[in-house]
C-alpha cells in the first residue's frame, strides 16, 4: 500500500481557488433555451397590451426576466425570419429573401457559431430553413416539424429533456424549440375559452362573425402555445439546469389576418422577445432598446464568449442590455422587406423603423395587392380563409369593413406611422408637414441599407429569382 502523501495546504487553497475560477468561468457562460411561437401577432399577448389572450405560462416568464418593448423581424414570414435568426444576417445577405427558398451555401449560423465554443446546438419542432449545410441542427425529437398537422398529434417532451441533460459534464447546450402554434390552421386548445361575441377585435380587422370564430380559434392555439411554453419551461428546470439558462421566448411575425404576416407594418414585423436569464438579467424589467433578429446571434456569442463580429455579421450585441449594463439601443434603426413571391404576385415592399415611427415604401403602388394564402383557395376548391371572403361581402355596406380592405388591397407609394402612439397603424402622416424632415430621414437610411445589403429593389421580385433561391442559387445580393 502507497503511503498517502501529504500536500502543503497552501497547494490546496491554490487549487480550490483555481477550480473556483475555472466554475465562475463556466458559470459565465450560458446554456441557451430559443422557443418560438409561429404567426402570432405580438399585441395579441397580454404582456403586449393583447385584451384577449390568456397567456399565464408567458406572463410569469416576463416576470422573472426583462420584456423587449421595440423588438422586429425583418421579413414577417416564416422561413425569412428564421434564417435571420439563426444567420445574424438579414434576408438579402443570407440569401433567404423569399418564403420556401434557401439560404446561400458557406453562410454560417447557430450551429457552426456556437458548436465551435464547445455547445451542442439542437433543434425540436419546426425547422424551415435550408440548405442543412448551412443549419446542422442536431435533430431532437417530440415537437411537431410541420403547421399542416394532425389536430389529434401531441407533444412530447422525452427528447428536449434528453438533449438538455445528455451531455458531458460541463458540457453547454443551445436548443430552438419551434412551435408550430398558432400558425394555421387553429384546431389545438380550447374555444370555449373564448366566446367569439365577447372578443375585442383589433382596429385593423372586419368585423365579422366568421372573423369572430376564426379569431377565438386563434386566440385558443395562443394559449395552447402558452400551455407549451410553461411544459418546456418545466422541463429546463426539471433538468437541474434552469439557473444557467439563458431562455428566450420569441412570438415571431404576426399573425395569418390580413395586415398582420407578409407585409411591412408594426403587426407584421414587430415580435415578442422576453429574456430570462436568472441572476444575470434584472427580473420583472422591460427595455425600450431597439433589437430585430439579426442581433441574437452575435449576442449569444458575446455571452458564450466568442466575438460578436464573428464572420461580418449584420446583426450587432444588446448583451449589455440584457445584463442591466446600458439601457442605449445597440441600433439606430430596425429594416423590414417583402417581396410577397412565392405568396403571390410581386408586391416589393421595404421599410425602416426608429421604434416609435416606421416609414414604408410600396415599390408597386398601381398594382394591387394579392396573398394567395389569405385571399386564395385550396387545390380542393375551398378557401383557404373563408372569413376573407366575408370581408370583401360586407366591404359595400360597411365603411370600416371597405377601409381595411382598401389598405390591405391599394396601398400608397409611401406610408409613414407614429407606431407608439397607433399600434395598428390606421393614420398614414407620410404627407403631414411637420413631419417632413423626420421622414426623409428615415428615407435616407433606408436608402442607404439597401444600397449595403445590395437590394436591387423591384427586379429581384422576379419567378425566376425565386427558383434560383430555391435551390441555393442567388441572382442579387452581396455574397457575406
Amino acid at each position: 500500500m502507497k503511503p498517502i502523501t501529504k500536500k502543503p495546504l497552501l497547494t490546496i487553497i491554490m487549487a480550490l481557488l483555481g477550480c473556483a475560477v475555472v466554475m465562475v468561468e463556466a458559470a459565465d457562460k450560458p446554456n441557451v433555451l430559443i422557443i418560438m411561437a409561429d404567426d402570432c401577432t405580438y399585441n395579441d399577448l397580454p404582456l403586449y397590451g393583447g385584451k384577449n389572450a390568456k397567456t399565464p405560462n408567458i406572463d410569469r416568464l416576463a416576470s422573472q426576466g426583462l420584456t423587449f418593448n421595440r423588438a422586429y423581424v425583418a421579413e414577417a414570414m416564416c422561413q425569412p425570419c428564421r434564417s435571420e435568426l439563426f444567420t445574424g444576417l438579414y434576408p438579402m445577405r443570407n440569401g433567404c429573401a423569399w418564403n420556401h427558398s434557401a439560404s446561400r451555401p458557406g453562410v454560417k449560423s447557430l450551429p457552426q457559431h456556437l458548436g465551435a465554443l464547445g455547445y451542442r446546438v439542437g433543434l425540436a419542432g419546426k425547422v424551415h430553413v435550408t440548405p442543412e449545410s448551412v443549419y446542422p441542427f442536431e435533430k431532437v425529437a417530440g415537437f411537431d416539424k410541420n403547421c399542416v398537422r394532425d389536430p389529434t398529434r401531441d407533444h412530447d417532451l422525452a427528447g428536449i429533456s434528453e438533449f438538455m441533460t445528455c451531455g458531458e459534464e460541463d458540457e453547454l447546450f443551445c436548443l430552438v424549440v419551434g412551435l408550430v402554434e398558432p400558425h394555421v390552421p387553429w384546431v389545438m386548445g380550447d374555444r370555449s375559452q373564448y366566446p367569439p361575441r365577447t372578443l375585442q377585435l383589433p382596429p385593423n380587422m372586419a368585423d365579422t362573425p366568421r372573423t369572430r370564430e376564426d379569431f377565438a380559434a386563434y386566440l385558443a392555439e395562443i394559449t395552447y402555445m402558452d400551455g407549451q411554453v410553461g411544459e418546456i419551461l418545466q422541463t429546463l428546470e426539471s433538468s437541474g439546469a434552469a439557473e444557467d439558462t439563458l431562455v428566450l421566448f420569441t412570438s415571431e411575425q404576426g399573425s395569418q389576418f390580413p395586415g398582420n404576416k407578409w407585409t411591412n407594418w408594426d403587426t407584421g414585423l414587430h415580435t415578442a422577445l422576453v429574456a430570462r436569464w436568472p441572476g444575470k438579467v434584472p427580473a420583472g424589467k422591460r427595455s425600450d432598446a431597439l433589437v430585430q433578429y439579426a442581433d441574437v446571434v452575435p449576442t449569444l456569442l458575446e455571452a458564450a464568449g466568442g466575438s460578436a463580429q464573428d464572420g461580418g455579421l449584420d446583426g450587432v450585441s444588446f448583451l449589455p442590455v440584457l445584463l442591466g449594463e446600458s439601457a442605449a439601443s445597440p441600433r439606430r434603426y430596425a429594416y423590414g422587406v417583402h417581396n410577397n413571391i412565392p405568396e403571390g404576385p410581386s408586391y416589393p415592399i421595404r421599410t425602416i423603423t426608429n421604434g416609435t415611427h416606421r416609414f414604408i415604401r410600396n415599390l408597386s403602388p398601381e398594382r394591387i395587392y394579392i396573398e394567395k394564402h389569405l385571399m386564395g383557395w385550396t387545390g380542393t376548391g375551398k378557401l383557404n380563409n373563408p372569413y376573407w371572403a366575408t370581408w370583401v361581402r360586407e366591404a359595400w355596406t360597411n365603411e370600416h369593413t371597405y377601409s381595411v380592405v382598401e389598405r390591405y388591397m391599394h396601398r400608397p407609394a409611401e406610408e409613414l406611422y407614429h407606431t407608439a402612439e397607433d399600434a395598428y397603424e390606421m393614420r398614414n402622416l407620410a404627407d403631414e408637414p411637420e413631419l417632413a424632415s423626420l421622414r426623409e430621414e428615415l428615407a435616407n437610411a433606408l436608402d442607404q441599407w439597401l444600397e449595403e445589403q445590395g437590394d436591387p429593389g423591384i427586379p429581384q421580385d422576379t419567378h425566376r429569382a425565386h427558383q434560383a433561391a430555391k435551390k441555393g442559387r442567388h441572382l442579387f445580393g452581396p455574397k457575406p
